[in-house]
């Protein structure tokens, strides 16, 4: 069966993009979890599940209930070493490269990397770049890292590169969870045009109209959270999932 991975690339190397719906498992009632990922994944490529810290419940069975609802591959997106599980398909490896706190370029991956191991998890290496929203998000205080200036995408452009000849495999330009400004199409459109990567765009995405502009500048794939977690509905999901899939991504 080809990996989580793999899936991702079939995006890259078409003109086409890939729509992600992220869950975080404390702003969804257990019991509602697997009539939502039900419905999400209907709609989406890949499954995401995790957040900046999570205080309500078992994140293992989250996962199990996310994994035994979805038709889609199911993600983890950690916030920490605590959020490992091996009910998932893969697990997106972060490393926060935009920030120079230690633990979050490398400190909580020595604690999670041997339970990966061990519990067979596909491990996808990925240079987490936070960019400036417009307010204080969650990820940038919870990291206490710097996020770039929206006007400088040649500094997004270094870091992305770095990530990547460092081994990192995706890059994720993240605005953060509640984010007033999404990414600047401008800047997706730098690193696109800079790495040779996926790069995936997620944050303050509120609209289908958003979602398309920044595949066309370039986002292999458009990852939303809040929206759907706030306005569910199978009307949105659609929206979204077709201004995602049937724009063409430009190229650099």
């Amino acid at each position: 069966m080809a990996g989580v991975y793999e899936h991702m690339l079939s995006f890259k190397t078409s003109d086409r993009a890939g729509y992600v719906v992220l869950i975080d498992p404390d702003r969804i009632p257990m019991d509602d979890i697997e009539g939502r990922v039900a419905l999400i994944s209907r709609y989406a490529d890949l499954v995401f599940i995790g957040g900046s810290i999570v205080t309500r419940g078992s994140f293992d069975e989250a996962i199990r209930r996310v994994k035994r609802a979805s038709e889609v591959p199911v993600v983890i997106f950690p916030g920490d070493a605590t959020q490992v599980s091996g009910g998932a398909d893969a697990i997106m490896f972060l490393s926060l490269v935009s920030g120079r706190n230690a633990d979050l370029l490398i400190g909580e991956h020595v604690k999670a990397a041997p339970l990966v191991r061990n519990l067979g998890l596909e491990a996808i290496p990925v240079a987490y770049i936070l960019v400036e929203s417009g307010r204080t998000t969650s990820v940038q205080f919870m990291s206490q890292t710097l996020a770039i200036p929206g006007d400088k995408p040649e500094i997004a452009m270094a870091h992305a590169l770095a990530g990547e000849y460092l081994g990192m495999k995706a890059v994720f330009l993240e605005a953060g969870s509640g984010a007033e400004n999404h990414v600047p199409a401008g800047m997706v459109k730098a690193v696109s045009d800079y790495v040779s990567v996926p790069v995936m765009v997620g944050g303050g995405i509120r609209t289908p109209e958003m979602a398309g502009e920044l595949v066309k500048s370039g986002a292999t794939f458009i990852v939303t959270g809040d929206i759907i977690e706030k306005h569910a509905s199978e009307s949105m999901l659609e929206d979204f999932s077709r201004a995602v899939r049937e724009t063409c991504r430009e190229r650099g």
